[in-house]
């Protein structure tokens, strides 16, 4: 099993690029499953392990699927298969979103429940809610949803919280709906403008993205699309949030600095200097961080749950004391334990964390128990006085393409054994 070894007390400077969106790229690879006239060809597909199930779901649904470097083509023009087999559907939480492509595409489905990292209840209920206003009907059976969608039917759909998986859903289920489908209180995050995005241009007709209404318009049929996915705003705040722990200096390029705009407000508070052009994020750390305002995740625009742990990790070491409320998962703060074991001083009650901030943060042997506490913990340990070894290496490699080459770019003593 690999580990990352990390020697902390590095301060990190240089410049990277930022990879493509996780969270982008897996709902617009499975909006690929509607085209059935031509090719598709998406660019900058970060090579994520969630990307690499994504393909094989594509592949046992039968399209023909070939990646070269960060490009994938995807040939779904063939009959496709309705079913994911829970092998590959329990692999990441993202998979419910086949739900309204195939339905979509073949009028049926059989899916199991999604898995993913545990972060406390993700009830599909608005997933499935949201379809059956459509016309499908479902039915759960042995573990599995089996999906009949043989009279789908335009409607507009309340969503009683934005959820971006369940306003991803509708619209993969929409599109080739005859007449106007619309969306009240969808999710705004900037993943759901591009998915939007690459729907039209594949011939979707769909406007609203961004904004709390999105009206969809029906089409006969939808056709390839040549499109690049947009930058990870979350890989983005791993790297300016690095960096701000061990009083280093970054400029990041690819990035799309207005979703960072919560991120960058708190870092600016902590005493970084921030300078941002159109495409580039340059961040420059004081000599002590120090405390910020109350953090409060909440949907887009406002601070993102992902990013989360990551600034808990970066308060630990930070002057006076911070305080951070989770609103949309219950089990966030699993990091804040091992942190704890690495010197910090973090207290958690129900979904709010009081940070103490400490002079110093010490090497441990710790494990990752989640995709973005992972990332946490490597933030805590490139900051530590001495050696740390992190485990379950597999939840980070998640969502983070090329994370060893990128920190080691920034001078990180970091290597994978």
């Amino acid at each position: 099993m690999s580990r990352l070894v990390i020697e902390g007390g590095k301060a990190l400077c240089g410049s990277i690029s930022v990879h493509g969106a996780k969270n982008a790229v897996l709902p617009i690879l499975a909006a690929t499953v509607l085209c059935s006239d031509g090719v598709n060809v998406i660019h900058n597909c970060p090579n994520l392990k969630d990307v690499t199930v994504t393909i094989e779901i594509l592949r046992k649904l039968g399209a023909r699927v070939t990646r070269q470097g960060h490009t994938i083509t995807v040939d779904a023009r063939h009959r496709l298969r309705h079913h994911i087999p829970a092998s590959l559907m329990q692999q990441l939480r993202s998979s419910i979103i086949f739900m309204g492509a195939i339905a979509a595409r073949t009028h049926k489905a059989k899916i199991s429940m999604p898995g993913g990292c545990e972060l406390g209840p993700r009830p599909i209920d608005l997933h499935s809610n949201a379809l059956e206003s459509l016309g499908c009907k479902i039915k759960e059976k042995n573990g599995y949803l089996h999906v009949n969608a043989k009279r789908l039917k335009s409607t507009t759909l309340p969503l009683s919280f934005p959820s971006v998986g369940a306003t991803e859903n509708i619209l993969l289920a929409s599109c080739l709906i005859p007449g106007v489908t619309v969306i009240e209180n969808a999710a705004k995050e900037p993943e759901i403008i591009d998915l939007v995005a690459f729907l039209n241009a594949m011939g979707a007709s769909i406007t609203g993205a961004g904004t709390s209404r999105i009206i969809i318009t029906g089409v006969p049929r939808l056709h390839a699309a040549d499109y690049s996915i947009m930058p990870d705003r979350i890989a983005a705040m791993t790297y300016l949030c690095c960096a701000a722990a061990t009083g280093g200096s970054i400029t990041l390029t690819n990035v799309v600095p207005e979703h960072l705009e919560t991120g960058l407000s708190i870092l600016a508070q902590c005493g970084c200097f921030i300078e941002a052009t159109s495409s580039t994020v340059t961040l420059v750390a004081p000599p002590k961080l120090q405390a910020p305002d109350t953090i409060t995740t909440a949907p887009y625009p406002g601070f993102p749950t992902d990013a989360q742990s990551l600034f808990v990790a970066l308060l630990a070491c930070a002057e006076g004391t911070s305080h951070v409320h989770e609103t949309i998962f219950e089990s966030r703060f699993k990091s804040a334990e091992v942190l704890n074991t690495m010197g910090a001083s973090i207290s958690v009650q129900d979904n709010h964390a009081e940070i103490h901030g400490v002079s110093t943060l010490h090497g441990r042997t710790v494990s990752a128990p989640d995709l973005r506490g992972g990332a946490a913990l490597v933030i805590a340990a490139l900051a530590a006085d001495g050696i740390s070894e992190i485990n379950n290496v597999q939840y980070i490699d998640r969502g983070y393409d090329s994370l060893v080459t990128n920190l080691r770019h920034l001078g990180a003593n970091i290597e994978r054994k």
